[in-house]
């Protein structure tokens, strides 16, 4: 069996949460653990991980903050790229958000795309600067993706100050792989109703 391509992981747990009343989202709990926690599990086969926001981590897991704070996704994306930098980053490189409803098998949809494609003889993707999932509607979900980390610093430099910049303003002109997902697999909790529909329906997935 071939060994694993490794790969780091930024999770970005920073924003105001203006959304959830200011609460902060990475602490908010769902199916008895922390939304940051959730994903940091998802994500657990990852050479390094850095968590890029104002949260307490798990021992071996880094984290960091933009500078200064609340600077966006690209600045988040800018300061995980620079932490991850300092132990020689991977070629490879998972962006997530934190505050996905059920990252494990939405991160197992996409890295099993991405190695497959990886692996295969049939497969040319030499010219791809990464992979993400896309929702029913075709639209990518900039932070459910892995990218080329070279690609990523590329993508940095020339899009500028990365300070309130959009992650399509960066990520627009790469050369992406989209990978079609359920709408359940790219959900996120923006609001405390979405919330409370991902708590009843974990109960019930629970329930005997």
């Amino acid at each position: 069996m071939s060994e694993p391509i490794p790969f780091d992981a930024v999770v970005l747990a920073g924003g105001a949460a203006e959304r959830l009343g200011g609460a902060s989202k990475p602490d908010v709990e769902l199916g008895g653990a922390r939304l940051v926690d959730r994903v940091l599990v998802a994500v657990s086969d990852a050479r390094e991980i850095v968590v890029v926001g104002d949260v307490d981590v798990p021992p071996g897991v880094h984290r960091t903050l933009e500078d200064p704070p609340l600077g966006g996704p690209v600045a988040g994306v800018a300061a995980g790229l620079d932490a991850l930098a300092a132990d020689g980053a991977a070629d490879w490189t998972v962006l997530l958000a934190c505050d996905l409803a059920d990252p494990l098998p939405a991160l197992g949809r996409l890295l099993a795309a991405w190695s497959y494609a990886q692996r295969s003889a049939d497969v040319d993707t030499a010219e791809h600067d990464g992979w993400c999932l896309e929702d029913s509607t075709g639209h990518p979900q900039w932070l459910l993706g892995i990218h080329r980390t070279a690609s990523l610093r590329r993508a940095l430099e020339r899009l500028g100050p990365p300070r309130d910049r959009s992650m399509k303003s960066l990520l627009g002109q790469s050369v992406l792989v989209t990978v079609p997902a359920s709408d359940d697999d790219v959900a996120d909790i923006d609001t405390w109703t979405d919330h409370a529909r991902w708590v009843e329906r974990l109960r019930d997935e629970e329930a005997p």
